[in-house]
Parts: C-alpha cells; sequence; structure tokens
C-alpha cells in the first residue's frame, strides 16, 4: 500500500527516546522529510543520527524545544515554517505527568501537568493550522494514554488532562475537517518504554516486591501476553498520518494488547 507520506513534512514532538523516537523512525522509513524535537540536545543529536543510519533517509532534522514554554514552541515552528514552507503533519507528544494519588500531588504539580499534557498541545496545533489550512491538508496526531478509556489508579494527573485533551482534540476535529485536516489521538497500553520501566519501579518500591514480579504480573493482565514494542504503536500513527486514513477524524483510539476491559 501507498501511504503517501513520502516527502510529506512531519513534526514529531518529544522524539529523543521512547514512542516519539519510534514514531519518528518509522516516519523516516516511508520517505518523509522529518522533525525531530527535544529539551536535551545532546539526546538529539544521538536520536538524529541514529534515525538517518537506520532509515537510511536523511531528509532528518533536529532542533531543541521544551514544549512547556510558548516562546520555545513559537521558535520551533518558526524554524519548521522558514525552512520546509509547510507542515503536513503534527504528533504531538509529550513525557508522562508525575505518577501518584490525589494527596501525593500539589498545586505545582498540577500547573505542570497542565502545561506539559494539555497547553502544548493547543499550542503547537495553533502553530501548524495556518500551513494545514493553506495546503487543504493536514494530519494531528495526539499521543496520549490508555487513561483516556479507563483510568489508572495512582496516576490522576495523567486521567486528569489526558482526558482534557482528548475532549480539545475531538473538538478541533469537528472544526477543521472541512480544510481536510483529520486529527485523532492514540494512547498507548504498556509498551516496552523507559517511561513503563519507571511506572514499574515505582509499583515494585511500593508494595515491596522486584521489578520482575511487577512485570510479570502486568503482563498476565495483557491478553496478548506481552508488552508492545515502540514501533508497533508508531505504525498505528503512521497509518493515521497517511493518505490511506481520509476519513477518520476525532477518535481517541487505545493500543493496548486487549488489556482493556472498557467498551
Amino acid at each position: 500500500m501507498n501511504l503517501g507520506i513520502k516527502e510529506k513534512v512531519v513534526v514529531v514532538m518529544a522524539s529523543s527516546q521512547g514512542l516519539g523516537k519510534a514514531t519518528a523512525l518509522e516516519f523516516a522509513k516511508e520517505g518523509a522529510t522529518v522533525i525531530i524535537s527535544s529539551r536535551n540536545q545532546e539526546k538529539l543529536n544521538v536520536t538524529l543520527t541514529e534515525i538517518k543510519n537506520m532509515s537510511k533517509n536523511q531528509q532528518v532534522f533536529a532542533r531543541v524545544c521544551d514544549s512547556t514554554k510558548e516562546q520555545d514552541i513559537h521558535q520551533f515552528f518558526q524554524y519548521v515554517g522558514d525552512h520546509f514552507g509547510r507542515i503536513d503533519v503534527l504528533v504531538n507528544n509529550t513525557g508522562g505527568p508525575k505518577a501518584g494519588g490525589f494527596d501525593a500531588i500539589e498545586d505545582g504539580d498540577w500547573y505542570q501537568a497542565f502545561e506539559q499534557n494539555l497547553l502544548s498541545y493547543i499550542r503547537t496545533s495553533r502553530a501548524v493550522l495556518p500551513y494545514m489550512k493553506k495546503q487543504q491538508f493536514g494530519r494531528i496526531i495526539n499521543v496520549s494514554s490508555s487513561s483516556v478509556k479507563e483510568v489508572i489508579d495512582g496516576l490522576i494527573l495523567s486521567n486528569t488532562f489526558r482526558a482534557g485533551m482528548v475532549g480539545f482534540a475531538k473538538t478541533l476535529a469537528r472544526e477543521v475537517a472541512g480544510d481536510n485536516i483529520l486529527v485523532n489521538t492514540v494512547g498507548p497500553g504498556r509498551f516496552a518504554t523507559d517511561r513503563v520501566t519507571e511506572l514499574d519501579q515505582l509499583a515494585a518500591d511500593k508494595q515491596g516486591i522486584s521489578i520482575e514480579k511487577i512485570i510479570e504480573k502486568s503482563k498476565a493482565a495483557i491478553p496478548a501476553g506481552r508488552y508492545g514494542e515502540p514501533e508497533e504503536f508508531a505504525k498505528i500513527i503512521v497509518f493515521l498520518a497517511s493518505s490511506a486514513n481520509s476519513f477518520l477524524t476525532g477518535q481517541s483510539l487505545v493500543v493496548e494488547g486487549g488489556s482493556l476491559k472498557a467498551l
């Protein structure tokens, strides 16, 4: 199947590691022009080299951007617009917010999670929409969490702001569909990433057992019997961003190996 991605300009936020990195790599493999971002220049440089080598695509570029800072977002998309003249695909992605239940979360944590996991998606979407409307083509894919379908105990910040982001995305999708701009949300279940390892370790420390036991229990709760691989998640995003998807918008999908019981 020709996905129609070759030579599209794709921006993947927070893409120096984990699901963001895997997503950028899949787009690069399809021949897209890919711009990756991260707060950490050193990590970004390493990832840039890896993606170029693994994809055999030299049209991959990197730029530092802290998505919690409005000025960083403005400068980042100014750079993309000046250098490439268009933006076809935006993959919104950030790190997960602080873990913990209600009593463990202070006002500062709430503000930080709001800026990181909701406001940043709003700001980046605002930055790309003028390009997409002019082109009469665009794809915005928001990376969220399986918590948008079924809350996760001990992750009150994620449960709150991921849900808000889905409400924003659904509303935006309805407003821009007439401009051939599709907006969708994809939430990962348990994937083999540093974030999941961090959460598994927190659970192990809380329960006083080894992380291996936590992983064993987690896998047993997934009908597929394993954690997902980052590239499996990335392929879903690439499909949603491609010309193969021409009518699906405003949806919130979860990729989780069958672990959720919610409809």
